[in-house]
Formats: structure tokens, sequence, C-alpha cells
């Protein structure tokens, strides 16, 4: 249960809020404080004998309502301050998220595609586990990159996840209406709610609450389902016009992605369908390197942060602080991990270019001897390397069938109708000729 911060009963004058706050023995923890936007229940052990627990919150609250924006929501009015910290971070995600990259974040363009393509994968995967997905990202990952059918609810989260994350990219163009949303949410839910009714469908009463998994108390009750027409169609515009105040495309998205939440439109799919706006409206907003952050990976990792930055708002009168600041450090993680991927894969292309050098091998060719050389059992299909490689089934059989040509690879029956490639019994002596050369 979230503890509620203390009312302020003996208000210190602005002139004593001023002094304290400029004080430079206070400076570092102010400072320390201002960059971790920390919520009363860890404030409450930075108070001092001097400076009393209620009394630092005090001042805390004072400067997080200095320079302070408001957002309004049919009946709820919320509020954020754009901390110096926040405001570096955003810096770095216009400079590296949109425009071209540079350095070691740099994506080839014939790279792109597999690393796309592995990104949503790991973004379906993650974001259907926090909602109950019970699945390997092994088993989704090879359901999904041989195009399997899935097998069970859980699957079907997944593979609905992955689809739609496709179908948005395709979106960011458009304007978000409740159509838009409720196709969104349509399609994420697809075969998964005890009603199908409710694919795609706002919710029709108020039966519903967010509940604590471990404790079993109810952590969240949304607004009444008659107020959804009206935040609906007010966070349309929060997220189509230019209001006079400029709010940054980032922090927008993540607003968008609480509201979403908050209201629990739905009756089931909420999460994943606010994940996946916020993953849209970045794209909508030329973030491009977006598609290739694994967001939902590292909310995953820290779900119980994620729950916690949505209680804080709501016990803390509608602070948005607290969840802007997660989801900002949630991105600069999930860029670390893509900059640690691309350099783990820059090594592996490196790895690829004695194959590369080989007479007559194109790069996938060379990708899929390096597979062979990695793995010597493995049987390849066509349809199994159509993800990996990012091309059409027609070009990886092409692949396949001049590898065998040139004696790296043989085919085997897998049934009456598909052929298998495997290693050939040449494999080991041509590789040894191509080095010896």
């Amino acid at each position: 249960m979230i503890e509620n911060p203390p009312l302020i009963t003996d208000a210190l004058s602005s002139i004593q809020i001023i002094q304290l706050l400029s004080e430079p023995k206070y400076r570092d923890l102010f400072r320390k404080i201002e960059k971790e936007y920390p919520y009363w229940d860890k404030i409450k052990y930075l108070g001092t004998k001097e400076l009393p627990a209620e009394t630092l919150w005090q001042l805390v609250k004072f400067s997080r309502l200095s320079n302070i924006n408001f957002a309004q929501f049919g009946n709820y009015s919320f509020k954020f301050k754009i901390t110096n910290y926040i405001q570096q971070l955003l810096h770095e995600f216009d400079m590296n998220f949109g425009g071209t990259p540079s350095g070691s974040t740099t994506i080839s363009e014939k790279n792109k595609q597999y690393y796309l393509l592995s990104s949503i994968m790991e973004e379906a995967i993650a974001s259907s586990q926090m909602e109950g997905a019970n699945t390997t990202r092994k088993v989704a990952k090879e359901m999904l990159r041989k195009q399997i059918k899935p097998k069970d609810k859980s699957q079907q989260m997944i593979y609905n996840n992955y689809n739609t994350i496709r179908f948005l990219s395709e979106q960011k163009e458009k304007n978000l209406s409740p159509e838009l949303l409720l196709e969104i949410h349509k399609r994420i839910t697809e075969k998964t709610l005890d009603n199908s009714d409710d694919e795609g469908s706002f919710r029709k009463d108020d039966n519903i609450y967010v509940v604590n998994g471990i404790t079993g108390e109810v952590a969240h009750e949304p607004p009444s389902y008659t107020a959804i027409p009206e935040i609906i169609n007010k966070l349309c515009s929060f997220a189509n016009d230019d209001d006079d105040v400029f709010i940054h495309p980032i922090i927008k998205a993540i607003i968008i992605h609480f509201m979403i939440s908050f209201l629990h439109p739905f009756v089931d799919g909420n999460g994943r369908t606010a994940r996946s706006l916020f993953y849209w409206y970045m794209l909508k907003k030329g973030y491009w390197m977006t598609e290739f952050l694994s967001i939902s990976r590292i909310i995953y990792k820290k779900k119980g942060q994620y729950e916690k930055a949505f209680l804080y708002t709501e016990h803390d009168d509608f602070d948005l602080g607290y969840f802007i600041q997660y989801n900002m450090n949630v991105l600069k993680e999930a860029f670390e991990e893509l900059k640690i991927y691309l350099e783990r894969k820059s090594e592996e292309n490196n790895a690829l270019l004695e194959f590369k050098n080989i007479k007559g091998i194109n790069e996938r060719q060379a990708h899929i001897i390096k597979m062979i050389q990695e793995k010597p059992g493995s049987i390849f299909e066509c349809k199994n390397l159509i993800n990996v490689l990012g091309v059409s089934i027609k070009t990886v059989r092409s692949d396949l069938e001049g590898l065998v040509q040139m004696g790296f690879m043989t085919t085997i029956p897998i049934n009456q109708r598909l052929v298998g490639y495997t290693k050939s019994e040449l494999f080991d002596t041509k590789l040894a000729e191509i080095s010896g050369n």
C-alpha cells in the first residue's frame, strides 16, 4: 500500500523556503532530489534533526510547483515540471532518436530490417509478458520467425502485439482518433478476451479495478465509464494539436501512455494499448530510432517501479513527474542497451568478413555459412530464414540453392512437400581451402 505524503500544516514562509533552498550545505541534497524525483516514502528518510523530513518535503513540493505545467483531461488536472535532468535527457534523445544518428548508434540500411524485426519481437514479447503471457522468449521468437499459428492465449497475445506494432509503423501519419484507438485495441486483444465483443470496444460499466497482485488490495479505481468519451476526445486533441504552451513530444508521448492506463477505457489490454500508443506517437513525431528500442523489456525488468510511478502520481496530487521521470530513465536504459547491441552486431559483422570474401558469396550467404559453422547440426528451412535475413522466401531459396551448388550445403527431405538444407560433407574442406588461400 502506498503511504500518503504528510499534510503541510505548519507552512514555512516564502522567504524561509527560499533561504533554505539556497543554503550551500543543502545544495547537493536538493540536486539529488531533483534528479531522482523521489516520492515521500524515500524523502522521509533524508530528513535530519536540523532539517526534519516534513520540512524537507515542504521544500521539495515548493520547488516542484515552480515553473509547473498543467494537462487537463475531463475533471482531472495533472501537473508536471521539466527538471534540469529531464531537459538534459530530452536533448540527448533529440540528438539520437531522430535525424541521422552517428557513431556507435549508426544502423546501416542493409542491417535495418534485421535489427528492426528483432526489436519488434522483443517489444511484443516483453509487453505481453507484463500482462501475464506465460511463455519463454525462445519459444515466442521461434513462433514469430517461423510464422507458426499461436497455440494458446499467451502466444496469441505476443502474436497480436507483434502484428500491431508493425501496423502502427504504417499509421504514423494519421492523427489519433477514437476510431484508431479502438482499432489498435482490437488488434492487440484479438482472440485473447473472454468476450470477443470487448475487442475494440470501450468498457460499458465500472466493474473494473487495478489490484495489487501480491496483496490483493485495490490500487486504483479508474474514472467512471461515463467519462471515457470526454477524456478520450481530450486525449486525441492533446495528441493532435499544438497548444499555446509547448509540450515536448516525448513528454506528450509519456502522458498519453499514462492517461490510457489511468483511464482504463477497456475491459482488458489497457497496458499493452498504452505502451503501443507511446510507440506510435514517438514514430509520428519523427523519433524513428524508437522502432529499434526494446522499451517494454526494460519496463518488464522494473515492473514494480513502473507500477509505483502510476501510484505516486495519483497519491501526490496528480504530479506526473514520477511517471515522466521513470519513463525517461527507461528510454535512456533502452538506448544504452541498443548501443551495446549494435556494437556486438558490428563485431559479428566483422567476423563475417572472411566469408564475405569467398568468390560468388553474397552477405546473406556469408551469414548462413557462419550459422552453419556455429551450429553444424542445424537443418534450415526457407520460411525460418525470412525474418532472420529480412528478405522474401524466393530470395532465401535462391541463396540456399546457391550454397548447395557451391558445395557448402546439401538438401534433405523433411516430408513429402518440404526440403531442408544442412551442412554438406565438403563444408569443412571448402572452408579450409579458402583459409589456406
